[in-house]
């Protein structure tokens, strides 16, 4: 069939034009807690347990990757990048391959990845963990008893990482893990060591050891996160429910290395703090405003794959932090603004 000039303009014209607008309408401004979040291609986001850092003008989200049809052999975090932290742009599953015969059914959580700028590298740190086999009688010991970080490098963001080791950081036990880096760039890591607390300790200068202890923070609590707003510390952890959510709590000091505060209720106690467990806090410092968001997980143990986020901006300030009641909210990264929608509208 042939077509005259003008219609084969305006078929160019569609062609051109369909795929530009299929994106302008997907671009959202809008960020909504606890509902299915789609990535620019449309489907829920699985970065969960996850972490976030800044390079240049990107962000960079790294997570558990939960969706179907994985290979088991095999455990995965995934990447996404986004400019403004509300449209999130899939990259890859970093593939993490067992990295010696002494684990055996091994899990991955909590991934976090720093940027050196010295080395140019980024570092991922993990939770390893699962059933370990006793290299001397052949035995596997099930349960969380191998309670390590791993460690990854990799060239670029978006990988591949390359696993080159698994140790217990200062000799202590580690599951739940979480990042800090402080206003002067210096990278710290958290992480939980049942039964005395959570530990905040130093990374070394090239990030691929854990060099000092900062402090010990007495309570049993996992899912740690820090803060450091208006020259004082926030620490919010949550406590060993595993999959069920209880009330998060945080704590303050003037110094990493203590003392901190009494904990207390970072929402009211019987929403269990609507449902989510502690990740990550992000500070978006603006040319307006500073911003700290929490960043939640909102667990669902039988269809992990849908599992939800509760990101919200927090009520911060002069030794008090309050999580508000999710809304869907608007942020604007570059004035570091963020709106409450009244009433979700």
């Amino acid at each position: 069939m042939k077509y005259s000039s003008p219609i084969k303009r305006l078929i160019i014209l569609l062609v051109i034009l369909i795929p530009n607008l299929g994106l302008a309408q997907s671009k959202n401004d809008t960020i909504k807690p606890t509902e299915v979040w789609p990535d620019k291609q449309g489907n829920h986001i699985q970065a969960h347990g996850g972490g976030i850092i800044k390079v240049g003008s990107n962000y960079y989200w790294y997570g558990e990757e939960r969706k179907k049809g994985l290979d088991t052999n095999y455990r995965y975090v995934s990447c996404y990048t986004s400019k403004d932290l509300v449209n999130w742009t899939f990259k890859n599953d970093v593939q993490i391959a067992k990295p010696d015969s002494v684990l055996v059914h091994w899990v991955i959580e909590r991934p976090k990845v720093y940027y050196n700028k010295q080395t140019k590298k980024y570092v991922m740190y993990m939770h390893v963990d699962g059933g370990v086999k006793d290299p001397v009688t052949g035995k596997i010991a099930g349960g969380y008893a191998y309670a390590r970080v791993g460690v990854a490098t990799s060239n670029k963001p978006t990988g591949p990482f390359k696993l080159i080791k698994t140790f217990r950081p200062l000799g202590h036990e580690s599951r739940d893990i979480g990042q800090f880096i402080d206003d002067d760039g210096t990278a710290y890591l958290v992480f939980e060591d049942r039964p005395f607390g959570f530990r905040i300790a130093k990374l070394s200068d090239d990030y691929l050891n854990v060099e000092k202890e900062m402090s010990l923070i007495p309570a049993h609590m996992e899912g740690g996160a820090i803060v450091h707003y208006k020259g004082l510390y926030y620490a919010i952890g949550s406590a060993l429910t595993g999959w069920s959510p209880n009330p998060n709590k945080y704590a303050t000091a003037l110094s990493l290395s203590g003392p901190w505060s009494d904990f207390k209720d970072i929402a009211p106690p019987e929403t269990n703090t609507y449902g989510a467990q502690s990740t990550m806090l992000i500070k978006i410092v603006g040319t307006k405003q500073t911003t700290v968001i929490f960043m939640g997980d909102i667990w669902k143990p039988k269809t992990q794959w849908d599992s939800r986020y509760l990101w919200m901006p927090l009520e911060i300030g002069e030794d008090k932090l309050w999580l508000p009641k999710p809304q869907p909210w608007t942020l604007d990264v570059k004035t570091g603004e963020a709106q409450v929608i009244p009433n979700g509208k």
